[in-house]
């Protein structure tokens, strides 16, 4: 039995046996109002927009407000250029039949999502791999400019082919026009349901993970918006102030929990150069969250990451769908991390310690770093450049404008159910939040100075039991065994990026690292050998007996 399952098992044994009461009459129990932030837990999933995994969550009419896709005649056209099905004109929006759509997975980066917001799509970056695009990068001449949001099956034609060498029949690039139902994520729609979700929470870059999850904890990425070009671009050059110092720097505590069997933490990796010398005492895994929560020492701040390796329960599309003939990553990472985000918010409702961490003390963040090209209907809204008088970026972004609207869900104790946040917040909200709950100063950049306190949303006079919050059953997830995986598959994109990043860490500490370069397709057991033994070096904390 793995230690995660002994830890999940331990959790659920607790969950039914312990006697909540006992925390409000103990001293210190964090049973008051103002105690509610005490303990902040962020879990982070990957490359789902708010349409695709929330936008049926609510019928009209059922709570006041809620901008939802049911009951909206929302649809895409379709190019003139595709091969098949042009003359249906339009694809409507309607439900995945599968729970690994869109597969293969869209494209994420700046030029992708600029096409998926904007409907432009230069010829010249038709068919593309991003390494042979072409400026501007499909964006809008005018950074004022009101998306559309008629692009995605545009860019999705385009991505598909570039990837697969063939345009998509229609089936295939319909897809990229479908989102879930809460039968079909079960755990995400009770807890959105149960408590707190936000209609209108933007991620910060219209771009992929490595930018926003930047932003999230420093306010800014250093004026890069794609993951590794170059491959040293976040781990030897985002040099930005995070949130993580300035906890420390108050005399709070935080760690980042990784799921197994992950080798190395992203956001190790992305703020490397600040980060550097906690590897060892900061990084452990979702295992060790679990216990710490039954324990009642969670630190001040969590930040979890699930598994984004082989086997992924990130929420991630399918990556590169069929390769040979064969699947690169066969089980659900949805129902991965539906199971995943049960576990975690099991542990948090079932803490009871009267003087650490508990219920009543602690806060859960569900969050989703990027859209990664999957369809909403939402336009994103302009936004405040980190650094006003900072030249423009990467590709010639100016950081003027938002990233596509993602899943965002507030539960705590003092959450009502059935709330619908409709104002407007983004990940840098977070920042916000933290720093006016501990006086941690000034804000680290314009872009956190600019957003929303999630801290109103705990707007309750007394706290909800624990036996008032949702049960949740997650659905069965497929076994995936690592050891079958075939060795000579081409890598994944994400796990391309962790790869460069690592090696490139690794070359500015003077260690002696292969020269791969960016375009090189790499195999999974290539990069296994490459870095795994050097990363739980570097993250010791994540190496199981598993």
């Amino acid at each position: 039995m793995t230690t995660r399952r002994k830890a999940i098992e331990i959790v659920s044994a607790a969950a039914a046996s312990v006697a909540f009461p006992e925390i409000t009459r103990a001293q210190g129990s964090g049973s008051d109002k103002r105690k509610a932030l005490d303990h902040v837990v962020v879990l982070m999933f990957e490359n789902r927009s708010f349409d695709n995994l929330l936008g049926r969550l609510y019928a009209p009419g059922e709570v006041k407000s809620f901008d939802g896709v049911i009951g909206k005649d929302l649809g895409n056209p379709i190019p003139e250029w595709a091969e098949q099905g042009a003359e249906r004109k339009v694809v409507p929006y309607g439900v995945s039949p599968t729970m690994n759509t869109p597969q293969p997975d869209p494209g994420e980066e700046y030029p992708h999502i600029n096409t998926d917001l904007f409907g432009i799509l230069d010829p010249k970056n038709r068919f593309m791999p991003l390494a042979r695009m072409v400026a501007p990068y499909n964006a809008p001449g005018d950074p004022r400019q009101r998306p559309t949001m008629d692009g995605f099956v545009m860019d999705y034609i385009s991505a598909f082919t570039a990837e697969m060498r063939r345009q998509p029949t229609y089936d295939e690039y319909a897809q990229i026009m479908t989102g879930y139902t809460p039968q079909q994520m079960p755990v995400l729609s009770a807890l959105a349901r149960g408590f707190a979700v936000f209609d209108h929470w933007f991620c910060e870059v219209p771009s992929q993970t490595f930018t926003n999850r930047s932003f999230f904890h420093a306010g800014t990425a250093s004026g890069y918006v794609v993951n590794m070009s170059p491959p040293d671009s976040f781990p030897a050059h985002n040099k930005a102030e995070t949130l993580f110092e300035r906890l420390e720097a108050k005399g709070l505590t935080w760690r980042v929990y990784c799921d197994s069997p992950s080798p190395a933490s992203f956001t190790g990796l992305i703020h490397a150069s600040r980060l550097r010398n906690r590897f060892a005492t900061h990084f452990s895994t979702v295992a060790d969250f679990l216990e710490d929560a039954r324990r009642g020492r969670l630190p001040t701040y969590s930040f979890i990451e699930p598994n984004l390796w082989h086997g992924h329960n990130d929420m991630h599309p399918p990556i590169s769908a069929l390769i040979h003939g064969l699947p690169y990553d066969p089980p659900s990472s949805l129902l991965g991390g539906d199971a995943l985000l049960a576990a975690v918010y099991d542990a948090v409702r079932s803490s009871s310690s009267p003087r650490g961490s508990n219920y009543l003390n602690t806060f859960l963040m569900i969050a989703f770093d990027e859209s990664g090209g999957t369809y909403d209907h939402v336009p994103p809204p302009p936004a405040v450049p980190p650094i006003r008088t900072a030249p423009a970026g990467q590709m010639g972004f100016t950081f003027q404008r938002s990233g596509a609207r993602v899943p965002a869900i507030a539960i705590s104790a003092w959450v009502p159910e059935r709330t619908v946040v409709n104002d407007e917040y983004r990940h840098t909200s977070l920042i916000q939040t933290l720093r006016k709950r501990w006086s941690l100063g000034p804000p680290l950049t314009a872009r956190d100075a600019s957003a929303r306190d999630i801290a109103p949303v705990l707007s309750l006079g007394k706290p909800r039991a624990p036996d008032e919050w949702p049960e949740v059953v997650p659905r069965p997830v497929p076994t995936f065994d690592v050891a079958l995986l075939p060795p000579d598959l081409p890598l994944s994109p994400l796990g391309k990026a962790l790869v460069h990043s690592m090696l490139a860490l690794e070359k500015s500490l003077g260690a002696a690292v292969p020269t791969v370069s960016p375009d090189t397709t790499l195999t999974g057991a290539e990069a296994i050998a490459m870095i795994r033994d050097d990363a739980f070096k570097l993250f010791p904390g994540l190496r199981t007996t598993s």
